[in-house]
């Protein structure tokens, strides 16, 4: 059974190792120290809503990040839920599904008109996920980005 809470800083070293796991999933080199200090500030700054799930014994299973901004179209909230991750032990027990259960239900508790996420075009374990709960892929709008580094 998942547990799923609101972070706080005394999951910092846990939830360091999750978001240098969630990093490498993404092909990014391990850097626990960068981790650490992006979730110090993330904390510090309470810029993002953490959610963490935990099994039985309290170990940290996985993690699901939420950051707020507001639609000047909508002139509403729209929360962007940009991170999610489970270890990979604890994939297809449910953990996915519980945090993002946990997520929408803590947007609706804040007044959210809409989340919004976005996932790489091959990552279809997730995509199937997120369709079984409802989610919609966009197609009224295309992604664009530029990198300023």
């Amino acid at each position: 059974m998942n547990r799923v809470r609101t972070a706080t800083v005394r999951d910092l070293d846990a939830l360091t190792e999750l978001l240098d796991g969630y990093r490498q999933f993404y092909a990014q080199p391990s850097n626990t120290q960068a981790a650490r200090d992006f979730l110090r500030q993330r904390f510090g700054q309470a810029d993002s809503r953490i959610l963490v799930s935990e099994d039985a014994e309290g170990t940290l299973t996985g993690f699901v990040q939420l950051y707020p901004g507001v639609s000047t179209v909508g002139l509403n909230a729209r929360w962007t839920l940009n991170d999610l991750f489970v270890l990979p032990e604890c994939r297809d027990k449910g953990t996915g599904r519980a945090l993002m259960e946990a997520a929408t239900k803590l947007a609706s508790e804040h007044g959210v008109a809409r989340l919004m996420l976005m996932t790489q075009v091959e990552n279809e374990r997730a995509q199937h996920l997120y369709e079984s709960l409802g989610w919609q892929r966009n197609t009224a709008f295309y992604g664009y980005v530029l990198d300023m580094n």
